[in-house]
C-alpha cells in the first residue's frame, strides 16, 4: 500500500514500459516520487505508463526512448532525466534482453555481446553515472533472477550478465556507502511478464507455478513492493544484498 514516502524523490527507471518495469514506475509514482523511465522501442506501451501514473494523481512518469543496446543509449537516458529531474535519489536497473534458449556450444557471440550490453554494460554505466549525480542517502536497485541461483541450460549468456549485475550491486554498495547510499539486488523468480511467457511453454509455466510454496506465478506488482521497499526510508540499513522474490522458490 502506498503511504507517499517517496514525494520529492526523483527516480531512474531502466526497461520502465511493460512488466516488472512497468509495475515499478507505478509504484515508486504511486509513493509520491518524480519517475524518469526509460524504454527501447514501444512508444504506445510508455505512453500507457504516463497516463496510469498520471491518472492516480501522486508522482509523475516521465519517458524517455533510449535503447540500452546501443553504446550511448545508457548515457542518453540519464542525461535526459538529469535535464528533467534536476537531481537523482533512486535508480532502479530493470532493463533486461530477452534471449532463446540455446546450447553454449551453439551460442552466436553476437547474441552473447547483446545480451550483455543491456543487462550488464548498461547497468555499469548508469551507477557509474549515479555514482557522480546521486544525492546522498540514495538507493540503487538491480533486477537480477532466481536463475543464478538456480541456473537452467540453455541461457549461458543471461547467467553471465545477471551474475555480473550483481557484483556489480556489491561494488557500489562498498563504495557509494560512506554518502549514506544503499545498493541492493532483487532476484525475481518465476513472473508473469511477456519475458517469461516468450521463453518457455505454458506447460512450463504451470509446471513452476506448482513448484512455488504459494502455488502461484508472481505477479509483476510483487516484485515492485519489494523494489518500494528498498527505495523508502525502511530500506535504510540494507545494503549489498540480494533479496529473493520468488514466492518460496529456491
Amino acid at each position: 500500500m502506498s503511504d507517499r514516502t517517496l514525494t520529492g524523490r526523483a527516480a531512474v527507471v531502466t526497461g520502465g514500459s511493460r512488466g516488472i518495469g512497468h509495475a515499478v514506475v507505478e509504484r515508486l509514482a504511486a509513493d509520491g516520487a518524480d519517475v524518469v523511465f526509460g524504454y527501447a522501442s514501444d512508444d504506445a506501451a510508455a505512453a500507457d505508463v504516463v497516463r496510469a501514473v498520471a491518472a492516480k494523481g501522486a508522482g509523475r512518469a516521465h519517458a524517455v526512448r533510449a535503447d540500452l543496446g546501443e553504446p550511448d543509449g545508457a548515457e542518453r537516458l540519464m542525461a535526459a532525466a538529469e535535464e528533467h529531474l534536476g537531481g537523482l535519489d533512486i535508480l532502479v536497473n530493470n532493463a533486461a534482453r530477452s534471449f532463446s534458449r540455446t546450447p553454449l556450444a551453439e551460442t552466436d557471440p553476437a547474441e552473447f555481446d547483446a545480451v550483455l550490453a543491456v543487462n550488464t554494460r548498461a547497468v555499469f554505466l548508469t551507477i557509474r553515472y549515479a555514482a557522480r549525480w546521486m544525492r546522498a542517502g540514495g538507493r540503487i536497485v538491480n533486477i537480477s533472477t532466481l536463475n543464478t541461483r538456480r541456473p537452467v541450460d540453455g541461457i549461458a549468456p543471461y547467467l553471465a550478465s545477471k551474475g555480473a549485475l550483481e557484483q556489480l550491486t556489491v561494488a557500489a554498495a562498498l563504495e557509494l556507502g560512506p554518502r549514506g547510499i544503499t545498493a541492493n539486488t532483487v532476484s525475481p523468480g518465476p513472473i508473469d511478464t511477456d519475458l517469461l511467457r516468450s521463453v518457455n511453454t505454458p506447460q512450463a509455466l504451470e509446471t513452476v507455478a506448482g513448484l512455488t510454496p504459494l502455488r502461484r506465478l508472481g505477479q509483476p506488482a510483487d516484485v515492485a513492493d519489494v523494489v518500494a521497499f528498498l527505495a523508502g526510508p525502511d530500506g535504510r540499513w540494507v545494503s549489498g544484498q540480494n533479496l529473493g522474490a520468488t514466492g518460496g522458490l529456491g
